[in-house]
């Protein structure tokens, strides 16, 4: 690991401080971190010092301060469905750390890093984020809005830059499109929600019941309760329809847009141990080559361009995370257990001991 520069013993976002305790100093190397050997349910994350990562040329070691729990990380902790292993381990995690987003202060960079420096605020992707501190790659972070928490920022970048390109990018919301968000709670669909809405488009947002009065409040004009009533029953009444959750099937969701309408797969669920769902992102892309409707799925970006066009929507005003709770970094696994029990609205964070907490 390069040497740590001398930087400020005590930085500031909004009334949240860092500060540097003689613990800490004479534990430069270690650090508390999640950490799992095994796939499985949340039982199988553990709280261990583990020494801190070592950094590259152009990465940057962050001090965390917090991170998003969301469904990506669910599927990795689990290792579900199978498909997911082929990228992050068959047997085992390759990074045993679970985690990516993350906000927080630069502590180290390295040689080769021209973006940042020692002591800037910065949200974004890191390698394994449950943890005190975490490597990342320079080129997919961006400085922290100044108009929220760092617990906010903790949980923008991924769910949120994954929204950000599925309504402009992918889906290509122009004003006065009507557009469609199915699981507009969640972690995608609350920043879809404000995205869609921000960029000119009319939303109808398909939630639980109790969860309506979020999707409102988000800039969605309409709301559908999908345990009462079937959100694809209309034919042709959709320009876009962004779908974040479920595994709806393909003639439903086709029958709902117009002829030349645009669906956006950018997750499944309920879609079978081993393939979870993916199949039907396949099948898309293969109708989509015989119809006039756009049918398109995608793998989301982890890169500065969106993030930073994303906290200019949070500077802006047009975009706020949701957080619906946050939990100290050695309770995890609960987080992640919330986070399947379905109550969620929005996104559940992790906080070190640095900042607020449930």
């Amino acid at each position: 690991m390069h040497t740590t520069q001398k930087h400020s013993t005590k930085q500031t976002l909004r009334g949240q401080s860092f500060e540097t305790s003689e613990h800490e100093e004479r534990s430069e190397r270690s650090m508390t971190a999640i950490v799992q050997d095994r796939y499985g349910s949340a039982d199988v994350l553990e709280v261990r010092e583990i020494p801190r990562p070592d950094i590259g040329d152009h990465d940057v070691l962050v001090r965390v301060a917090a991170a998003g729990v969301d469904r990506g990380v669910w599927h990795l902790v689990t290792g579900r469905p199978a498909v997911t292993r082929l990228a992050f381990g068959l047997r085992r995690p390759r990074n045993p750390v679970p985690g990516l987003d993350v906000a927080g202060l630069v502590d180290t960079v390295g040689a080769g890093v021209t973006r940042f420096t020692e002591g800037d605020v910065v949200f974004g992707t890191g390698h394994g984020t449950f943890a005190q501190y975490t490597r990342a790659d320079e080129d997919r972070l961006a400085g922290i809005p100044t108009n929220v928490t760092m617990t906010e920022a903790g949980v923008l970048a991924v769910t949120g830059s994954t929204a950000l390109q599925a309504v402009e990018d992918h889906g290509r919301v122009r004003p006065g499109d009507r557009v469609l968000v199915l699981g507009a709670s969640g972690g995608v669909g609350t920043y879809a929600v404000q995205i869609a809405y921000a960029v000119g488009g009319i939303v109808t947002g398909v939630a639980s019941s109790d969860k309506l009065d979020l999707v409102r409040r988000l800039g969605a004009s309409g709301v559908i309760d999908y345990r009462a009533d079937d959100p694809l029953a209309e034919p042709g009444r959709y320009d876009v329809i962004i779908d974040t959750g479920g595994n709806r099937r393909l003639r439903d969701l086709r029958r709902a847009l117009t002829p030349t309408g645009t669906l956006v797969i950018v997750g499944g669920e309920n879609g079978g141990r081993w393939l979870g769902g993916t199949d039907r992102q396949i099948r898309a892309k293969l109708t989509s080559l015989v119809t006039r409707q756009r049918l398109t799925t995608f793998v989301a970006s982890e890169d500065a361009i969106h993030l930073e066009r994303l906290a200019d929507l949070v500077e802006t005003g047009h975009v706020t995370p949701v957080v619906d709770c946050s939990y100290p970094l050695a309770q995890t696994a609960d987080a992640i257990a919330h986070l399947e029990s379905g109550l969620t609205r929005g996104k559940v964070a992790i906080t070190t001991d640095r900042t607020e907490s449930r």
